[in-house]
């Protein structure tokens, strides 16, 4: 859900109580219309006549899994600039515009995707939509705005490092991928932020802008025909080309162990992390059920047992990205440093339970009504339906991939569940962030 603009990151900044990343949610097939048009663009409509709303996701096959450490960031940096004005307008007047439509408008980038998503009132579907075409088709890109833009960014790159539950977490994402792009922080290094220029910019805008590597999709009270005649009104013409394949990437290579970074703050981080299965592969549920027996919410080991119990942490919690490369199983603990030793000590010990001991079947059912029913909630708003229909299909795992993942987690068992975590916590990587 956001540099990685990782999801896991962007809860332990804002201090929410800790619940596992949710898969996405059931669409109803009868109320999709999907259509690829003659260059390539994906189309989906989800008509939605509950709310009076419309949200618009324009989602490109664009991310951090496309740089290199000379070059992190990029794509983040090409959306912060491309929000900034179009041929037609400055971006002044698109924000004045995007609010008279009683809505809002975004661009950034991420790990496997970025894009623009937007909301309006649905009687102004076509104005929204426009609007997101003017972004994505003219952005203006003006030398002087790429130089503002990079100092910004350059000033949250900081403050991101000056965090310390940020940087644990880029600590340990490094540490456990290595050479694969995954191991990038998505706001970019401040070498290759400073290497980044304004042909850099549009150079990255056109190799990736184009209609093969996008998906627009649209939900809310629409009508799916009207909404793809104007989407091929607005796109059709580009040209287009067959989508190229995905890189070769180089393999995730973990540095197992424990890592000690010294870091002035008030907390010290602990965090166990080990390479996970990619979003699609068969153990995925599995490892998402075990994520959730450890860190989902007020019911999970580490809440209870050490935040609870033992008031041995102020946060705990289990995070688990879903990415299309291997994803991150990440245990995650925010403690006083007087009680760092004792904190880490017993989360390696709820670690070593889980691989020997079969988790109870009530505890399994109930980790698997807490992780389906936050997965249902997630999909409320059309603002979340359109990111989810845009997202899988970038992904490739396609607009069947709720049902099939439901029905994974359903038939997870305690067996399972163990073999998991043999699995995936055995070889661990720990990253401990904290005063001296």
């Amino acid at each position: 859900m956001t540099g990685r603009r990782r999801l896991v990151t962007a809860l332990v900044l804002a201090a929410v109580a800790a619940a596992p990343w949710l898969a996405g949610a059931q669409t109803p097939a009868e109320n999709v219309r999907q259509e690829r048009l003659e260059n390539g663009l994906t189309v989906i409509v989800r008509e939605n006549p509950v709310a009076p709303v419309v949200a618009v996701a324009l989602l490109v096959r664009m991310g951090t899994r496309w740089e290199t450490a000379s070059n992190a960031g990029i794509s983040n940096f090409t959306h912060a600039v491309m929000v900034k004005g179009t041929a037609k307008r400055s971006g002044g007047d698109i924000a004045e515009a995007v609010a008279s439509l009683g809505g809002k408008i975004s661009a950034s980038g991420d790990v496997d995707y970025s894009g623009i998503q937007g909301t309006a009132l649905a009687r102004f579907w076509r104005e929204l939509l426009d609007i997101t075409a003017e972004l994505a088709r003219s952005p203006r890109f003006a030398p002087e705005e790429v130089d503002r833009e990079r100092d910004w960014l350059l000033s949250r790159l900081q403050r991101r490092r000056d965090n310390a539950a940020a940087r644990a977490f880029d600590e340990l994402y490094a540490a456990l991928y290595g050479p694969h792009p995954y191991g990038l922080v998505s706001l970019g290094t401040r070498e290759s932020l400073s290497r980044i220029d304004h042909p850099a910019i549009v150079a990255w805008y056109r190799a990736f802008y184009r209609p093969e590597r996008m998906v627009l999709a649209v939900s809310g009270q629409v009508s799916a025909a009207e909404v793809v005649a104007e989407a091929r009104r607005l796109f059709g013409a580009l040209p287009g080309a067959a989508l190229p394949p995905d890189p070769a990437l180089p393999a995730p290579a973990p540095k197992a162990g424990r890592f000690v970074v010294e870091q002035a703050s008030q907390q010290t981080q602990i965090l166990v992390g080990s390479v996970a299965p990619a979003m699609d592969h068969p153990d995925y549920a599995a490892v998402k059920v075990l994520s959730t027996i450890l860190g989902g919410g007020m019911a999970g080991r580490l809440f209870v047992e050490l935040r609870d119990k033992s008031a041995l942490a102020y946060t705990a919690a289990s995070y688990y990205d879903p990415v299309r490369e291997p994803g991150a199983l990440v245990l995650y603990l925010g403690t006083a440093p007087d009680n760092a030793a004792r904190a880490e000590q017993a989360l390696q010990q709820e670690i070593q339970k889980i691989r020997d001991v079969a988790v109870p079947a009530d505890e399994v059912a109930r980790a698997k009504g807490y992780l389906l029913g936050r997965y249902a909630m997630d999909r409320r708003t059309n603002e979340r339906l359109a990111w989810y229909l845009a997202f899988y299909e970038v992904q490739g795992v396609g607009r069947a991939y709720p049902d099939r993942y439901r029905a994974r987690v359903e038939s997870v068992t305690p067996a399972d569940i163990q073999k998991a975590a043999k699995t995936y916590l055995t070889n661990t990587t720990t990253i401990i962030l904290g005063p001296r």
